[in-house]
C-alpha cells in the first residue's frame, strides 16, 4: 500500500488535469515522506532541484529553442513555403506537398514542432483556401508537417531523450535524418493517395511558376541552407558537439537575421521570451520528475519490475510491443516531453536489459511521440495549428487518420528495419 499511494495520486492528479511537473513533484514527494520521513525529504529538496537541472548538457535545450524562435520572428520560415511552392504548387495536391518539404526543411534548423505549425498555418493555409484545398485536408498537411521537427535533427525530444538516459547526442540527431525523410516520404505518399481517391480536397491547381521565378525563389533559402550546414553538417563532420551546435545556430541565426533586417528589438524580445516560457515549463518537469524518480530508486519499483519481465520468460519482441503501444496510449493524453521524462526511468533500462540498441529504441519512442502530436484528445500540433489558422480545432483533427495510419507503417518500418537509424551513426564511428 506504500509503494501504491503515490502512484495512485500520480494517476490521479494526470487524469484531473494537474500540471505534469506538478503532478509527479507531489507525488514524489509524498512517496519520500511516507518511506523516509520528512528528513529525507527535505534532504532530497535542498539538494536535488538544482543538480539535476544545473546540467551543462541541458544548454542544448534553450539554444535550439532560441534558434527556431529567431526563425520564426525574422520570417524566414515563410520563404521556405514559398519556395517550395513555386516548384510543386501546380502539381495535384501541390501545395500539399511543398507544406511537407517546406516543414522538412523547418525541422532542419529550428527542432520545435510547434514552431513549425503554428508558421506553415499562417502562410500555407491560406494559399490553399485560395485555391479550393478544403480545410480539414489543409490542416492535416500542416498539422502533420510540423511534427517532422521532433525527428529531423535539431530534435529537442532527441536531445531531452539523450540527456536522460546519457546516450551520446550527436549520434541521436544523426540518426534521426534518415527516419525523418522516411517520414517525408511517406507524408507525400499519403497526400497523393488521398488526392487520388478524392480528388475534390484539392479540386483546382494553381499556374504553373516560370522558370525564372523558381530560381529566384531559390535565394531566398540561402540562409536555411547555411544554418543546416552549420548544425548538422558540424555534428556528422565531429566539427562541434550537439551542445556547441545549439549556440552556433542561436549566433547564426540572430547574425543572418541582423543582417537580413529582419529582425526588430521587439522580435528579439518576443524571442528570449518564448524560449524563457518554453525552457522553464520543460525544466518544470524535469524537477517534478525528479522527486517522482528518486521515490521510485527508493523502493525499487523499476528493478523489481524489471527482474519481474525478464523472470517471466516473456519474449523482447513482445516486451517491446508492449512498450510502443504504452507510449502509443499515453501520446493521447499527454505531452511529449512529459512523456520522455515520466517512462525513460523505467523503459529504457527494460530495453536495455533486453539487449536492445539505445540508439534505435530513442527514435522508436520519438517516433511514437510524433505520432502523439497528432492524434486527439491531446494532439498538440492540431490545436497550435489550429489556433494560429483561427480555424476550428475539429477540422485539424479530421485531417489527420490518414497520416496516423501513415506514420503506423512507419513506426513498424523502424522496428523491423532498425539500419535505417543506426547506419549513419554507425559511420560516424
Amino acid at each position: 500500500m506504500t509503494v501504491a499511494i503515490p502512484l495512485i495520486l500520480l494517476f490521479v492528479f494526470l487524469i484531473t488535469g494537474m500540471p505534469v511537473a506538478f503532478s509527479m513533484a507531489i507525488s514524489g514527494a509524498v512517496g519520500l515522506l511516507i518511506i523516509g520521513g520528512l528528513d529525507l525529504f527535505l534532504g532530497i529538496a535542498q539538494t536535488a532541484p538544482y543538480e539535476n537541472a544545473a546540467v551543462f548538457l541541458f544548454t542544448t535545450v534553450p539554444m535550439f529553442i532560441f534558434m527556431a524562435e529567431l526563425l520564426t520572428a525574422s520570417n524566414m520560415t515563410k520563404d521556405l513555403f514559398s519556395a517550395s511552392n513555386k516548384w510543386l504548387g501546380h502539381l495535384p495536391g501541390g501545395l500539399g506537398i511543398a507544406t511537407i518539404l517546406a516543414g522538412a526543411g523547418l525541422a532542419a534548423v529550428s527542432g520545435s514542432s510547434t514552431a513549425s505549425a503554428a508558421t506553415l498555418a499562417t502562410s500555407a493555409v491560406p494559399e490553399m483556401k485560395k485555391y479550393g484545398y478544403k480545410t480539414h485536408f489543409s490542416m492535416g498537411v500542416v498539422s502533420v508537417a510540423g511534427t517532422l521537427a521532433v525527428m529531423i535533427p535539431p530534435s529537442i525530444a532527441l536531445i531531452l531523450y539523450g540527456i536522460l538516459t546519457e546516450t551520446p547526442i550527436g549520434p541521436l540527431l544523426i540518426a534521426g535524418i534518415i527516419p525523418g525523410l522516411v517520414t517525408v516520404v511517406g507524408y507525400i505518399v499519403t497526400i497523393l493517395i488521398w488526392v487520388k481517391q478524392k480528388p475534390e480536397v484539392a479540386p483546382s491547381r494553381a499556374e504553373k511558376a516560370p522558370m525564372k521565378e523558381r530560381l529566384l525563389s531559390l535565394k531566398l533559402i540561402w540562409p536555411v541552407i547555411i544554418l543546416m550546414t552549420a548544425v548538422i553538417g558540424g555534428i556528422y563532420g565531429g566539427i562541434v558537439t550537439a551542445t556547441e551546435a545549439g549556440a552556433l545556430g542561436a549566433f547564426a541565426t540572430f547574425v543572418i537575421a541582423l543582417s537580413l533586417r529582419r529582425l526588430k528589438f521587439k522580435d528579439t524580445q518576443n524571442a528570449l521570451k518564448n524560449t524563457l516560457r518554453s525552457t522553464a515549463m520543460i525544466m518544470t518537469i524535469i524537477i517534478g520528475a525528479m522527486f517522482f524518480g528518486y521515490y521510485l530508486i527508493s523502493t525499487q519499483i523499476t528493478q523489481d519490475l524489471i527482474n519481474i519481465i525478464v523472470e517471466s520468460g516473456m519474449s523482447k519482441w513482445l516486451v517491446l510491443a508492449i512498450v510502443v503501444i504504452l507510449y502509443l496510449v499515453l501520446g493521447l493524453f499527454m505531452d511529449q516531453t512529459a512523456i520522455l521524462i515520466l517512462t525513460l526511468p523505467f523503459t529504457f533500462p527494460l530495453m536495455m536489459t533486453f539487449g536492445f540498441d539505445p540508439i534505435w529504441f530513442g527514435i522508436i519512442v520519438v517516433k511514437t511521440a510524433e505520432i502523439g502530436l497528432i492524434t486527439p484528445p491531446v494532439g498538440l500540433n492540431v490545436f497550435v495549428a489550429s489556433g494560429a489558422a483561427k480555424v476550428n480545432t475539429s477540422e485539424g483533427f479530421k485531417g489527420v487518420p490518414r497520416f496516423v495510419v501513415a506514420e503506423l507503417i512507419i513506426l513498424l518500418i523502424l522496428i523491423l528495419l532498425p539500419s535505417i537509424a543506426t547506419w549513419l551513426p554507425n559511420l560516424m564511428g
